[in-house]
């Protein structure tokens, strides 16, 4: 909650597996290796070897080394193998040195391995100084004056500097423009030119970076300034590396908007059109096809048509398919320049003759590229050049290639709806039966050959346009033409195939209306799904889901459907609580809060209010709780009950504000943050404000500490002189605060607090209160309407209980004595004519239905 606060109890011992304990040591651990780890690391692999040697000559002493007295004469020679302890390449010859020094020294081979301890020191101590000697040098190159400014700066170190200063000083350049244009265009910009030329790819892909980010924020004010940009990606364009290259040829595409038309005209389309011929390499040609697809959206039809229609041409009949490809994707920009009538004599035959190229990945960039221009189409090229094509894919696309299918069935939303009106019922048919079909594509049912990931990549495509083929087949034949493919998708062995029909389940709810209950069962299926996946793309609307399967309401309890979704609904959050993913679980309760306006009261406090209560109670996660009090406060509101709503108050107010465990007292006040949101202010200080203000006698620090912060928020909900006693105690509860209190961080924040509530004015007029004094008006009228219809249902419940008797009495003296006058039995139902109307002023449809049904009107 704040400072030197939230340990309540002194830290103990490190406990845990002994990996983590052991990887906590090593982050402890200091750093005690040095420059002369390198050394001591090479000599002693050149160590090994020849102390291994000694080893195998000499003779173990029998002994062990124990009755021996020789061990302290040369005890001071592993003073010198301390240096290379800890290194883990020297553990062998550490490990060899120590067998050696067990032994006796009879034929003198301890003093050679003296010796070659101290070559080892000594070589230790020329290598640290010479190291020590170039790191000083280092420094030197690397000091630059502190005297320059950024731009003298920059300057300095791009001509003098290495090559990581050169690098530095060219990502900072957007900066630099930022601060001082002229300046930086005027003297550093020609020298990033000069360090471009023979610079690595590190430094080509810093300045093709800097010089993207300064003309995609809008840095230049200029044109001379982009122009000079320009003459240095054109210098660098067609660089040797294609990364580099790729670079820079994004920053040209994003220098073309920044241009004028003559400027590109005369720099950019002139190159261009010897680039584009087969002479000039192929990665000289790709960029001449993103580069017409680009320019062709700065000039006019007239120009397009007559200059650049006629290279994408030439591009679109190369020998590279991969230019072709290339080009196949950037007429579409060409085809919006040039218009409809153009676009159909000059491109649509290009593109349907590379729909029938010899290559895969050219026929379905065509193909992709021609639906992309259905729009463009009057109804009789949709139905002389666009349904043939799409037929044909139909018909041949699982035979011919995967990647039209692919493309088909990611298409298929979009060409069902885009043809409709020029299908035949028998082309309708067929376009259905392909779908189904690729609903099903690579499942074990099916026999076929196709890549996994291609087949799953398919099947969640047709998940994407699942609401499109509803809206195509008219949602009173989904059952007959849809639903097995939905529910196939629905129980897909595939984790993203089920994640995707999640996320279009609410549009395909909506579309079908009054004949949801079709997929009452796949709606149960996704909510109990085993993959925490497809439960959070089902929550991203699922209030819009509950929304239309709960209006149905009576069909629901006359079906005995609504206890199967109010069980998959518990069994999800307990599923999603029980896991680690935090942020779904909190984004489950805000879905549900929508409960609330869509189940009887009744019902959703028997089954979800208390849930709700026990994860605000026992969750360990901040935001889970504080939306699980935010949805337990909806569920408060919107409760019609005043026995149900009053043991709400009570459980919040015994098991959180006069809790046991100081935890739950500080979600109380959460509680109380939140409930100032959803309550009026009346029904607020009614019921939270006096236990709110009853801790100011906690014995936690951490509880006193909350509720000063929350005394502003408390203040404000006051008004005189209508709360004057609540006024009263709460300025007694500041003063306990001021006079008693002893802990200094409590001190401090209610000292801070009181300079709050000083400028809050409680006698503020009507006309002057603020947007949320008018909101919390329109919130008190919704709680006293909701108690007025709770008392209206009782009224109207014995109005026709008491008529109903009325009725017994009139048919059992009717049979007793027929001699009853007509006149009198008139006067009876004219007395009662006014309290036997069915009215029911429920919002709720599901209740106003029961209540119909409860009581149906009295037939006369």
């Amino acid at each position: 909650m704040f400072p030197g606060r939230m340990t309540l109890s002194p830290p103990g011992p490190p406990c845990g597996p002994p990996e983590e304990l052991q990887e906590l040591a090593f982050i402890e651990r200091p750093i005690r290796r040095s420059l002369k780890v390198g050394v001591i690391e090479t000599v002693c692999s050149h160590m090994t070897e020849e102390l291994s040697t000694c080893v195998r000559n000499e003779e173990y002493d029998e002994s062990g080394g124990d009755d021996n007295d020789d061990d302290d004469d040369d005890g001071t020679c592993w003073v010198k193998l301390q240096e290379a302890e800890g290194n883990p390449r020297c553990a062998q010859s550490d490990a060899v040195c120590r067998s050696v020094w067990r032994r006796r020294d009879s034929d003198g081979h301890t003093g050679r391995l003296q010796d070659l301890l101290s070559a080892l020191s000594q070589q230790n101590q020329d290598s640290i100084s010479q190291s020590h000697h170039q790191t000083a040098e280092e420094i030197d190159q690397l000091t630059v004056d502190e005297d320059l400014n950024d731009v003298e700066r920059a300057v300095y170190l791009l001509s003098v500097g290495q090559e990581v200063q050169r690098a530095s000083v060219i990502s900072n350049l957007p900066s630099l423009v930022r601060q001082n244009p002229a300046e930086t265009f005027r003297r550093v910009v020609p020298k990033v030119r000069e360090v471009l030329n023979g610079a690595g790819a590190e430094i080509q892909l810093a300045a093709a970076t800097s010089f993207l980010t300064i003309l995609q924020d809008d840095i230049i004010l200029i044109h001379t300034h982009t122009y000079s940009i320009l003459k240095t990606v054109l210098l660098h364009l067609n660089h040797r590396d294609a990364v580099v290259s790729s670079a820079w040829l994004e920053t040209l595409l994003s220098a073309i908007n920044a241009l004028p038309k003559e400027t590109i005209k005369q720099e950019v389309l002139n190159p261009l059109l010897y680039q584009s011929q087969l002479s000039h390499s192929l990665q000289a040609r790709l960029a001449a096809c993103r580069i017409l697809g680009k320019a062709s959206c700065k000039f006019d039809s007239l120009i397009v048509k007559k200059e650049l229609l006629p290279l994408a041409r030439s591009l679109c009949r190369d020998v590279e398919s991969e230019v072709r490809v290339c080009m196949c994707h950037h007429l579409d920009s060409m085809a919006r320049t040039i218009g409809v009538d153009d676009t159909r004599a000059e491109l649509l035959p290009e593109l349907l003759e590379l729909a029938g190229d010899e290559e895969s990945s050219v026929r379905l960039a065509a193909f992709d590229s021609i639906i992309s221009l259905m729009e463009m189409m009057d109804g009789d090229d949709r139905l002389h050049l666009l349904v043939p094509l799409v037929m044909s894919a139909c018909d041949a696309s699982s035979q011919v290639d995967e990647g039209v299918m692919v493309s088909l069935s990611f298409q298929f939303g979009k060409l069902c709806s885009g043809l409709a009106g020029s299908l035949s019922d028998e082309q309708k048919r067929l376009l259905l039966q392909k779908f189904q079909v690729l609903c099903i594509t690579g499942l074990p049912t099916e026999e076929n050959r196709m890549d996994v990931s291609e087949s799953t990549l398919i099947r969640c495509n047709c998940c994407y346009n699942l609401p499109a083929m509803v809206a195509f087949v008219d949602p009173s034949h989904f059952l007959s033409d849809l639903y097995p493919p939905f529910s196939s998708l629905c129980s897909d062995p595939e984790v993203s195939v089920r994640r995707s029909v999640a996320a279009s389940f609410h549009q395909v709810v909506k579309l079908l209306g009054s004949n949801v209950h079709v997929i009452h069962k796949e709606l149960l299926l996704l909510l109990q799904d085993s993959a925490l996946e497809v439960l959070d793309a089902l929550m991203n609307h699922l209030d819009e889901t509950l929304e239309v399967v709960l209006s149905r309401g009576d069909n629901l309890m006359l079906d005995n459907k609504l206890p199967e979704l109010l069980s998959a609904l518990l069994s999800a959050e307990q599923q999603v609580g029980s896991s680690l993913r935090w942020r779904l679980h909190e984004k489950l309760l805000h879905r549900y809060s929508c409960l609330s306006r869509l189940l009887p009261g009744e019902l959703l406090h028997q089954t979800f209010s208390a849930r709700i209560f026990i994860i605000l109670t026992t969750n360990k996660v901040l935001p889970v709780q504080k939306e699980a009090a935010r949805t337990f406060c909806t569920f408060l509101r919107y409760n019609r009950k005043q026995e149900q709503r009053q043991e709400m108050m009570e459980r919040l107010i015994q098991d959180l504000a006069q809790g046991r465990s100081y935890w739950n007292r500080l979600r109380f006040l959460d509680v109380c943050e939140i409930a100032t949101e959803i309550f009026s202010r009346k029904y607020f200080n009614k019921h939270f404000l006096i236990p709110a203000l009853e801790l100011v006698h906690d014995p936690v620090a951490n509880v006193r500490y909350k509720l000063c912060q929350l005394l502003p928020w408390l203040r404000s909900s006051l008004r005189l002189p209508a709360d004057k006693l609540l006024l009263q105690k709460l300025d007694f509860c500041v003063q306990k605060f001021l006079c008693r209190e002893k802990d200094k961080d409590v001190v401090a924040m209610i000292r801070k607090t009181v300079l709050e509530l000083d400028k809050l004015d409680l006698s503020e007029p009507f006309h002057m209160r603020h947007e949320w004094d008018l909101l919390d008006q329109k919130k008190e009228k919704e709680e006293m309407l909701l108690l007025e219809m709770v008392s209206l249902k009782l009224t109207v419940c014995l109005y026709l209980t008491g008529f109903m008797d009325m009725c017994s009495v009139v048919r059992n003296s009717w049979s007793g004595s027929r001699m009853m006058e007509s006149s009198a039995l008139t006067n009876t139902w004219k007395e009662n004519e006014g309290t036997v109307k069915p009215v029911c002023p429920l919002q709720s449809p599901c209740l106003c239905r029961r209540q119909q049904e409860a009581h149906p009107p009295v037939k006369r």
